[in-house]
């Protein structure tokens, strides 16, 4: 991202927000990342003893809420697990769905999880759903709109820019509560269900999750610097 040089008479400043902001966020969005991948790479290599594989895993969690209707399938790659709401389609990646690792059926699980909210309508998927477009929208239109009304000298299209992009990081933080719940729902049935049985396996799905969990405040963290950064920049720069 550029840095934005900001003139005060005939010196030259830097945009200090990029400092302030993107930098400690990208940071933040680093750790993240490598902790997830670390207990990832730790979970995986213990297996449960239950032997249950993810997608035996996820299917628990299917019965357990009286969900018939879900399928699981197999893809590709790497910690690209994901629950697809349009096809009813559990997608488990190739080191979780044969996998009878503690890592395995904690992911397989939260994934479930989510087919257990979109089945019970849980408000916050349906609100984070809502912002979907809007979202969309907010992301490509949102700066070069507030960069027109910034060269018009037009507030109110600065405003409407900003406000535009500011729904990604409303779409990030509706998405937190929903991961959170997803989370909780897949351990209280990993627990209700024995899929783990001791708990020192317990605690490693529960390490996973949580640094999983990590991300989606990492990512929140992110939008808002980067909204908080924009809206320093369009507002001094108007001001000149």
């Amino acid at each position: 991202m550029e840095i934005y040089p900001l003139y005060l008479g005939s010196s030259l400043y830097y945009n200090f927000s990029y400092i302030w902001l993107i930098i400690p966020a990208m940071l933040i969005a680093l750790a993240a990342q490598i902790a997830v991948k670390r207990a990832y790479s730790s979970m995986s290599q213990v297996y449960s003893k239950s032997g249950y594989s993810g997608a035996q895993a996820a299917s628990a969690v299917l019965r357990h809420y009286g969900i018939t209707d879900v399928r699981i399938e197999q893809c590709s790659g790497k910690l690209s697990d994901h629950y697809d709401p349009k096809h009813k389609v559990i997608r488990l990646s190739e080191g979780v769905y044969s996998s009878t690792s503690i890592a395995a059926i904690g992911i397989a699980c939260h994934e479930a999880g989510h087919a257990a909210q979109h089945a019970s309508e849980y408000l916050p998927i349906k609100i984070r759903n809502a912002i979907i477009p809007v979202c969309n929208i907010g992301s490509y239109l949102g700066l070069p709109i507030a960069f027109i009304g910034m060269l018009l000298s037009f507030e109110s299209l600065i405003f409407a820019g900003l406000l535009l992009y500011s729904f990604i990081m409303l779409f990030q933080l509706a998405t937190l509560p929903v991961e959170l719940n997803a989370s909780s729902r897949a351990l209280e049935v990993i627990e209700a269900t024995g899929l783990l049985r001791d708990e020192i396996e317990l605690k490693g799905a529960k390490k996973v999750l949580r640094c999983a969990a990590m991300t989606y405040v990492a990512a929140l963290i992110s939008a808002l610097a980067n909204l908080l950064r924009f809206i320093l920049i369009f507002t001094r720069r108007r001001d000149r």
